[in-house]
């Protein structure tokens, strides 16, 4: 089994060294191969506002000829006519793009991984991810991670804040058992050639890329969510994707988090009364505020009969009921309900945590947005393993 590192790069010159020096340190059994796409729009070069990225891009792919710690494949989509044309533009066409290239000559065996070009790790990294394909059998890898704090306390503090609205949408999930139950995190995704290869590659989005690659995994395949070794994104301002996790640092450091609200363990737990009733919804429709919002949804008052006709088993009939009902769905849901809750974030998480941990624990643990992403992690770290 080899490994193919994967790495989209737009305007990294400061960025992308240092996670090949991580790569470089990298103790393995495993052969692994290295490719980059560096890539801007091709209108940017007659961009006066942008012109400056298109030349630490040309830069970027110099440093890369001339890199001597291990061989990388270069993808050009940044020099004069090779840039992304129309709405081929965004980090999802180059993780496709990526992707294709390893698909070439990788086998199906082999394992890509996922990475950024500020994506850090220690030197077992590569390792843990390979022993654990082989060892426990799995297919696809969603992997833990833990943003590193900076210099910059405007940095952390919009960090800590956008980590704990992940983590606590994970333990949510979780507690109700949702097959779903994965943060979509481009630098922390592993996953066989085959699995890949079996879904016709990922959908080239410009944001919400690797949201949409492991919904498409999971309707497919079991994911798995524990690694022994982490992976540490930067904690940056960015504006290289429409959302995730630069942009909501910026709006998050303004004080919008209207966007990524602690959600309420009830709205979960509404959700979680749905999954109970399944059994019962094999035979007969049964109204509940999550089934009613997927009949708005889908513009149907009868969603059920044709899955009792195509799908002749309880085990056939709950695959396709969560098919129906997946993860964009809960989303969608969660966003539509959230206002209905009317409590504060600070009030949810309160009160969340009331749910997720021991008395014993909250006493000994403050409300400071650090520790409280610490302690998230802990609960969360468990459940994954």
């Amino acid at each position: 089994m080899k490994l193919h590192i994967a790495i989209p790069a737009l305007d990294e010159l400061d960025f992308l060294p240092k996670t090949l020096d991580a790569i470089a340190q990298q103790k393995t059994d495993f052969l692994f191969t290295v490719y980059v796409c560096v890539n801007q729009p091709d209108e940017w070069w007659h961009n006066a506002e942008k012109i400056n990225i298109c030349k630490d891009n040309q830069k970027l792919l110099y440093f890369l000829k001339d890199f001597k710690a291990f061989n990388i494949i270069t993808i050009d989509k940044t020099s004069p006519n090779q840039g992304w044309k129309n709405r081929e533009y965004g980090v999802g066409w180059a993780r496709k793009i990526l992707f294709e290239e390893i698909m070439k000559t990788a086998h199906d065996e082999d394992v890509i991984i996922s990475l950024d070009a500020d994506a850090l790790f220690d030197e077992s990294y590569f390792q843990s991810i390979g022993e654990n394909f082989i060892k426990n059998k799995i297919e696809v890898l969603s992997l833990p991670y833990y943003h590193k704090l900076t210099n910059d306390e405007r940095a952390n503090q919009a960090i800590l804040r956008y980590e704990i609205f992940l983590r606590n949408y994970f333990i949510n999930m979780h507690r109700i058992g949702s097959p779903y139950t994965f943060t979509a995190i481009g630098s922390a995704i592993a996953l066989k050639v085959f699995v890949l290869r079996k879904i016709r590659n990922i959908t080239p989005l410009s944001s919400g890329e690797d949201f949409y690659l492991l919904l498409k995994l999971r309707k497919m395949t079991p994911i798995s969510n524990y690694n022994s070794e982490l992976v540490y994104p930067a904690a940056r301002f960015s504006t290289r994707v429409l959302f995730g996790t630069g942009p909501a640092m910026i709006k998050g450091s303004s004080g919008d988090w209207e966007s990524y609200p602690i959600y309420h363990h009830s709205l979960f737990e509404k959700i979680k009364k749905t999954y109970n009733i399944i059994p019962e919804l094999f035979t007969k429709d049964i109204e509940t505020e999550f089934i009613d919002f997927l009949k708005k949804q889908y513009k149907s008052d009868d969603l059920w009969s044709p899955l009792r006709k195509n799908f002749k088993t309880l085990h056939q009939f709950t695959r396709a009921f969560h098919e129906k009902a997946d993860g964009l769905r809960i989303l969608q849901f969660l966003k539509a309900k959230n206002s209905e809750v009317q409590i504060s974030d600070e009030q949810a998480l309160k009160e969340n945590l009331e749910v997720f941990v021991s008395s014993y624990e909250l006493q000994v643990t403050s409300y400071e947005l650090r520790e409280i992403r610490d302690l998230l992690f802990k609960i969360e770290m468990r459940l994954r393993r």
